[in-house]
């Protein structure tokens, strides 16, 4: 709808610019706390030329719907899981009893329970891993994080731990998103996809009207990264609700500078290849793309940089390895309080010139000069309003 409220008021002619937006007297601060979105492209759909020949009155009616986001939260689409937010995907490995139960009161948006880096390789290690968080999810009921929270790392398909890791996920309800690890091609997805299927169909263990399993593909190897775009682009054949949804791309930096002999350094120039090729792809399906750890763990005001480097790559989250990443993880993925207010004003604005028939407006700068606003420039600002409504932030109130 928003895409072809533009197309009606942007008819391929040069639009006279009006409205000045000043931003002098901002507020001091906002609290941050949202995440980036991925815009579902499915609703941005392009329609016929014919909405050119609308009414004055339709365009301003057009207009004011498209831009309520100030007023009413629209349907947002966070990549392909739902409004839930994305910002930190804690590990937390299934070795050890304490562990478990202090994940019960983490502010993790995803609680990652691994069976598979962090558990020691043998078979002893791997079986008492799995049974020990099996229990750990069938007896805690009634304090468990919701599900959307709920994620499990198993191991590797091509491990022989796999097969039961996927057997006793599936047992779970509560369990909603299976973390991949090593996916090199779309044919691993299909084994796992295969593998819930069979879950579903043959075992009997949940029933697929529910919500689907959502996949997270874990990009470790120089093989995935050739093979990026048909994973992104996966879909199961036996459909979302009995095979499982891709639900985003998560970059493994150590595994794959262990593949690629690449050497990670504090720059990160070394990957901004890898990482901005991985976040693209991403968006070009509709998928979240979760950034690389921070080995560092004790280093927060490194943490908060890299953060902050990923963010501007266009990363919607981050995977913490210990509890301490988690609020800057989560307070640095999301619109600062200056973009919120700068997002407000200028869908305020713009409803106000387009309600009095002007195509564009300009942007006063706090150091001066002007910019132009346009269509883009509305659909980034729309992106902000509608993520800071998702994480229940005020948007202010602007003339």
């Amino acid at each position: 709808m928003f895409r072809s409220t533009l197309r009606t008021l942007y008819p391929r002619r040069p639009s006279t610019l009006a409205t000045t937006i000043s931003l002098e007297n901002s507020p001091a601060t906002l609290q941050r706390a949202s995440t980036r979105a991925v815009t579902n492209g499915s609703s941005l759909a392009n329609q016929d030329s014919g909405a050119e020949e609308s009414s004055a009155a339709e365009l301003a009616n057009g207009r004011a719907s498209s831009l309520s986001t100030l007023d009413t939260a629209t349907g947002t689409n966070f990549g392909s899981g739902g409004s839930q937010l994305g910002r930190s995907y804690l590990y937390v490995p299934a070795t050890a009893e304490r562990m478990l139960e202090k994940s019960l009161t983490t502010p993790s948006d995803v609680i990652i329970y691994d069976l598979e880096d962090s558990v020691p390789p043998s078979p002893a290690d791997k079986n008492g891993a799995r049974s020990r968080l099996t229990h750990f999810l069938s007896t805690r009921s009634g304090s468990l994080p919701s599900s959307e929270r709920i994620a499990v790392r198993l191991n590797s398909n091509a491990t022989a731990f796999f097969a039961d890791d996927i057997l006793q996920a599936m047992r779970l309800p509560c369990i909603r998103t299976l973390v991949l690890p090593k996916v090199h091609s779309a044919q691993d997805l299909h084994h796992v996809s295969e593998e819930i299927y069979m879950a579903y169909r043959a075992h009997k263990f949940r029933s697929p009207d529910g919500p689907p399993v959502q996949l997270v593909a874990s990009i470790e190897s120089a093989r995935a990264m050739y093979n990026l775009g048909e994973i992104a682009s996966w879909q199961s054949r036996w459909g979302e609700g009995s095979g499982g949804k891709l639900a985003a791309l998560l970059f493994a930096a150590e595994d794959y500078c262990a593949d690629t002999g690449i050497t990670r350094t504090t720059s990160r120039q070394e990957l901004l290849y890898t990482r901005s090729h991985i976040v693209v792809t991403a968006k070009a399906f509709g998928l979240k793309a979760i950034d690389m750890v921070c080995v560092n763990y004790k280093d927060l005001e490194y943490l908060r940089d890299e953060c902050e480097d990923g963010r501007r790559l266009g990363f919607t989250g981050k995977a913490p390895i210990h509890p301490s990443q988690v609020d800057i993880i989560q307070s640095t993925f999301v619109p600062s309080s200056k973009e919120i207010l700068r997002a407000a004003r200028i869908l305020k604005q713009m409803e106000k010139a387009h309600f009095s028939h002007k195509g564009a407006a300009g942007l006063q700068l706090e150091g001066g000069g002007m910019e132009m606003i346009d269509a883009p420039m509305i659909k980034q600002a729309e992106n902000v309003v509608r993520i800071a409504k998702a994480a229940g932030l005020q948007i202010p109130d602007v003339d």
